[in-house]
């Protein structure tokens, strides 16, 4: 195996790992998370839980995409989401800090994705 799919298997089980656990957190109801689509969204409870709750299915299907076939337009979807759930923090009234210690969580996405080739 050449360097390029060494550091491609890399990525796939890193971005894999972060929306698998971020999946299963989110399939339990991670209070945190619920409160914030409560807050900005102004939904009730039952309905930001079952909002997390979706994400939480959607995340992991991302997560097993990635691991057997990445696709690239969902890498960008990737990307995209990681960095909103990590601007999301410092919006939140968490710390800027809590926003920079995760870049990985857009960045890896965001490099796979380059590293793919078009097909």
């Amino acid at each position: 195996m050449n360097k390029e799919k060494i550091m491609q298997w890399i990525l796939r089980i890193a971005v894999a790992g972060e929306f698998m656990g971020h999946g299963a957190l989110a399939l339990g109801g991670k209070a945190d998370w619920v409160g914030w689509v409560e807050k900005l969204s102004g939904f009730s409870q039952p309905t930001a839980l079952n909002i997390i709750l979706a994400i939480g299915v959607v995340d992991i299907i991302l997560a097993l995409i990635v691991l057997f076939r990445p696709v690239r337009p969902l890498l960008l979807w990737m990307a995209f989401w990681g960095f909103f759930t990590a601007i999301l923090r410092p919006i939140v009234g968490q710390s800027v800090w809590d926003f920079i210690e995760r870049f990985a969580n857009w960045g890896a996405p965001l490099t796979l994705f380059y590293l793919l080739k078009k097909e």
